[in-house]
C-alpha cells in the first residue's frame, strides 16, 4: 500500500482541525443554550411557585370575603324578618285603630242624641221626687226596675232612636270592644 501524498495528508489534517474547531464551537453554543434553557426553566419554576402562592392567597381572600358576605346576608335576613314582624304588628294596630276610629265616628254622630238624653235626665233630676210617693231606693231588696219614670219600651221602639244598618252590623263588635253588654 502506498502512502497518500503529503498534500492530501495536509488537507485531511486541515479538514480534521476545522471539524474539531466546528465541534468545539457547537459544544460551546450547546453549553450556552443549556445554561439559557436551565435559567429559563428555573425562572419559570420560580414564577410558577409565585403564581401558585398568589393564587392560593387570592382564593383565601375570596373565601374570607364570601364568609363576610354570608354573615352580612344572614344579618340582613334577620333584620328583614324583624322588620316584617314590626310591619305585621303595625298592620294589626292599624286594623284595631281603624275599628276604633269607626266606632268613635259613630259615637260622634250619636252625640246630639246623647246630649238630648243627658239634658232630659238632668231635667228629670231637677224635678225631684213626687210629693206623697215614697222612694224604695233605700230598700235592700230594691232591684231598680220599679223606679223608672220613663217607658223603656217606648224608647227602644221609638223612631227617634233608631240604629242604622251599619250600627246594627257592628253592634256586637262595639259591645265586645268596650267590654259592655248594653
Amino acid at each position: 500500500m502506498s502512502l497518500p501524498p503529503a498534500v492530501q495528508i495536509r488537507e485531511a489534517n486541515a479538514h480534521l482541525a476545522a471539524l474539531h474547531g466546528r465541534v468545539a464551537e457547537l459544544e460551546r453554543r450547546l453549553a450556552a443554550a443549556e445554561r439559557t434553557v436551565r435559567g429559563q426553566a428555573e425562572s419559570l419554576i420560580r414564577k410558577d411557585g409565585e403564581l401558585r402562592l398568589a393564587l392560593r392567597e387570592l382564593g383565601a381572600a375570596k373565601d374570607r370575603e364570601i364568609a363576610v358576605l354570608e354573615e352580612k346576608l344572614l344579618s340582613s335576613e334577620e333584620d328583614t324578618q324583624k322588620l316584617l314582624n314590626v310591619i305585621q304588628e303595625k298592620d294589626d294596630l292599624i286594623v284595631q285603630l281603624t275599628h276604633r276610629s269607626r266606632l268613635l265616628a259613630k259615637i260622634c254622630r250619636s252625640r246630639p242624641l246623647l246630649d238630648n238624653l243627658l239634658a232630659y235626665m238632668a231635667e228629670g233630676e231637677q224635678l225631684g221626687a213626687i210629693p206623697g210617693i215614697q222612694s224604695q231606693s233605700n230598700s235592700p231588696i230594691h232591684d231598680g226596675s220599679e223606679e223608672t219614670n220613663c217607658l223603656t219600651s217606648q224608647i227602644s221602639n221609638s223612631k227617634d232612636f233608631s240604629l242604622s244598618e251599619d250600627d246594627m252590623d257592628d253592634q256586637d263588635l262595639d259591645k265586645t270592644l268596650f267590654g259592655t253588654t248594653v
